[in-house]
């Protein structure tokens, strides 16, 4: 049924602005899990009966996207009568039926005289089916409300848009920021490294999700084998020995202070958190979030995110398979920060060699794969230099070919068995990262920094991607050293695992059980 949920989700917030004195109706879609099921289940039973013509599910803009779309496909026309929608809510109008984002709803376009026959697949799983129009030739699209036409509109101008490039204008306050002295930002002292550690990981885009995810059923149908909480989520594919590794990443920081770097960055920490499940990473989708295009400064961060996400995308060989954008972003004139969200998807060719990021051997060995990150420019955009400094400045930046080689060697450890372990190296940097290996493997870590360390901060905390935290067995160190030899990628020793704090010797000091509690209550305490 169609509700007046979702209503200018797709083309309300991709076509203006928030301003705070006008209060909006909820552009949130109210999702039925069951009634999904159940609507999924009937679609792939309809699959390849001779009635059907043509389906398609109801996403964005609604029936007005969904049909529009599906007559353009196939050269024609088409009528629909708003008044034979079944609706769920009283005094819609026909502008409303046709742009409604109520989830739960396909477009099935069925041969005539199969109507009975269609109408009886949908009877038995116990949902409501009902004819709203025809296909016709005229390549018109006709929208009716019973015997009066209130839109009348040629297919040919809804699917063929003009097309046309914005002027692009770098803003002057960027470079700026990009140009940032990170030196005159005071380093870390060592009686206070433990309170920023336990600062960060209580830190919103730090702290464990938990209290989200734990509200929604994510055991799905059984099949998932490593649930939220890691790097990505893994499923099962039934009588089969593969699986998929799911995970959604996206730094508007990065994107903020260096556009392209921040576009390519997205892409490769998403691939990158596949990898340390063990899966090849194979197909992405994105959400582009940008303010508004029209300005030459919002359309130059939309294009060089743009530009740094194919040129990862081409380094990683992973296409885009779908996407969306929400442009015009913005109150008052101020934007939010440019934020491509990418969700990728990977596989995993043998199920029983996933990896997962917790440490878990008493004396296991700690190495960190991929970029040093030891000089200052990784402190730019990090999470440390915001929630300690209050800084939004540097120039984040990325080997694309070293991320490859990191991603690729990673991949190959896990496959030959020769890894405990694999974590992600991002926000909040490597001591962060290593602290969660901890806690969600309920053991510590003792390990020291190199002496060459020029910067405490940008050591513990700096964020320079393509690293990789991996754990071994001491019989497997050789072999994880000669694996980086041959792709050529820096491997550098980090500590051992064991006991029950977290150290990091003349810096770091704290139970496992506490920063657990930093981590785990973080979000929640936040929010209130």
């Amino acid at each position: 049924d169609t509700g007046r949920d979702g209503l200018h989700g797709a083309s309300g917030l991709a076509s203006r602005t928030f301003e705070e004195e006008r209060e909006l109706r909820s552009t949130v879609q109210v999702g039925n899990p069951f009634l999904e099921k159940l609507l999924i289940e009937a679609c792939l039973e309809l699959v390849g009966n001779e009635g059907i013509v043509g389906m398609q599910d109801l996403g964005a803009a609604g029936l007005t996207s969904a049909t529009v779309e599906s007559a353009s496909r196939g050269g024609m026309g088409l009528e629909l009568d708003v008044l034979k929608v079944p609706r769920r809510e009283e005094g819609m109008n026909p502008y409303e039926v046709m742009l409604s984002e109520s989830q739960e709803r396909m477009l099935v376009i069925v041969k005539r005289g199969f109507e009975d026959k269609v109408k009886a697949f949908f009877d038995k799983w116990e949902l409501r089916s009902d004819i709203i129009g025809e296909i016709t030739s005229d390549g018109i699209t006709r929208i009716k409300e019973g015997d009066e036409v209130v839109a009348e509109v040629p297919v040919a101008l809804l699917t063929d848009p003009p097309l046309y490039r914005s002027r692009v204008k770098k803003p002057a306050w960027l470079s700026r920021l990009q140009s940032f002295d990170l030196e005159v930002v005071p380093d870390v002292a060592a009686l206070d490294a433990d309170a920023m550690l336990l600062k960060l990981l209580a830190s919103p885009n730090i702290a464990s999700k938990e209290w989200v995810y734990r509200q929604y059923d994510h055991q799905v149908q059984t099949n998932t084998v490593i649930p939220p909480g890691g790097d990505a989520a893994v499923l099962r594919i039934k009588d089969t020995e593969k699986g998929i590794a799911l995970a959604t990443d996206g730094n508007g920081r990065y994107c903020y202070l260096d556009p392209y770097a921040g576009g390519a960055m997205a892409v490769a920490e998403a691939a990158r958190n596949v990898v340390c499940t063990g899966a090849e990473p194979i197909a992405l989708t994105d959400c582009l979030n940008f303010g508004n295009p029209e300005r030459p400064e919002v359309y130059y961060q939309l294009k060089e995110c743009i530009r740094g996400m194919a040129r990862a995308c081409r380094m990683l060989a992973v296409p885009v398979v779908s996407g969306n954008v929400s442009l015009y972003n913005e109150t008052r004139g101020e934007a939010v920060y440019p934020t491509p969200v990418v969700g990728m998807l990977g596989l995993i060719e043998d199920i029983e060699k996933r990896c997962t990021p917790e440490f878990k051997g008493v004396s296991d060995l700690v190495f960190l794969l991929g970029d040093p990150g030891t000089d200052i420019p990784a402190l730019s955009g990090s999470e440390y230099l915001e929630a300690i400094h209050g800084i939004v400045a540097g120039r984040p930046r990325i080997d694309l070919e070293l991320e490859n080689r990191a991603q690729q060697c990673c991949l190959s450890a896990i496959r030959e068995g020769i890894i405990q372990s694999a974590h992600d190296c991002s926000e909040g940097g490597l001591g962060v990262a290593l602290a969660e290996c901890c806690i969600l493997g309920g053991i510590g870590f003792k390990g020291s920094l190199p002496e060459d360390e020029s910067r405490i901060d940008t050591a513990l905390f700096g964020e320079a991607p393509s690293r990789i935290v991996l754990s071994v067995t001491s019989t497997n160190a050789k072999k994880l050293e000669e694996t980086a030899r041959r792709y050529n990628v820096p491997l550098k020793p980090l500590g051992l695992v064991g006991g029950e704090r977290f150290i990091i010797e003349g810096f770091i000091d704290l139970p496992v059980n506490q920063i657990k509690r930093a981590w785990q209550e973080g979000l929640e305490e936040a929010l209130g």
